[in-house]
């Protein structure tokens, strides 16, 4: 088997590091499970983008006459939120999914609620927290429309963001327990060390994708020869 070479994020070749995870979907996630996760990763991507579009938001707000600390606060949310997010709730649910992973579920459950409620947080705007929420951008429109109306994009996005990761949230959750998973079996995993370890990773990956491809082509009984049957002539 070939060696897998870290291919995440793909960084130019005149930036002196190297990517720092191996993602495959189609090679990593069983088809059953495809859909979810490039949807989780799509919403990961919405996150960094609204990220972005808030920084221009608070560039608008500084010129329009808003303090320099909301740009500053962006420019930090920017930079440490969109590497920590896909570190944080993005990989565990791509492992998750992955070598089906109670442990791993219960990581992005945990931080994925904190990612909830951060967006809420953002979608809401408290004025000197770098984001440009509802109370922000409605209260800046008496000061400055132009820069309010710039500010009003990522607001609708954070809001946009929010309801997206509420959904997402309700849908792995119920895929999770539907499937039968649970958090005393997360803890197992924990005790023993199997969330760890890259054999059984492999085996509950192997196991995942052959019980997809048996539901799929179930085989009808044949026999080997022809049956024969005795029949007696006693009444």
């Amino acid at each position: 088997m070939a060696e897998k070479v870290n291919n995440f994020p793909p960084l130019p070749k005149f930036i002196p590091l190297k990517p720092c995870f191996y993602q495959d979907f189609e090679a990593d996630i069983p088809p059953q499970h495809l859909s979810m996760t490039k949807r989780l990763y799509y919403l990961w991507m919405l996150n960094s983008v609204t990220l972005a579009v808030n920084l221009v938001g608070c560039l608008a707000w500084l010129i329009g006459g808003g303090g320099a600390t909301n740009f500053g606060l962006a420019f930090l949310w920017l930079i440490l939120f969109t590497p920590c997010s896909y570190v944080c709730w993005f990989r565990p649910i791509y492992k998750a999914f992955k070598t089906d992973s109670s442990f791993s579920f219960m990581a992005f459950f945990f931080t994925f609620m904190a990612q909830l409620v951060i967006s809420i947080i953002q979608a809401v705007g408290i004025p000197g927290w770098g984001v440009c929420g509802w109370i922000a951008t409605i209260s800046f429109f008496g000061t400055n429309v132009g820069s309010a109306v710039v500010m009003l994009i990522p607001t609708i996005m954070f809001t946009v963001m929010a309801i997206f990761s509420f959904i997402a949230l309700s849908m792995v959750h119920k895929f999770y327990r539907g499937s039968g998973g649970s958090f005393s079996k997360a803890q197992e995993e924990w005790t023993t060390g199997a969330w760890k370890n890259p054999h059984v990773q492999q085996a509950a990956q192997n196991a995942a994708v052959g019980a997809a491809h048996g539901a799929m082509s179930q085989p009808q009984p044949q026999y080997s020869t022809t049956p024969s049957y005795t029949y007696s002539n006693e009444m």
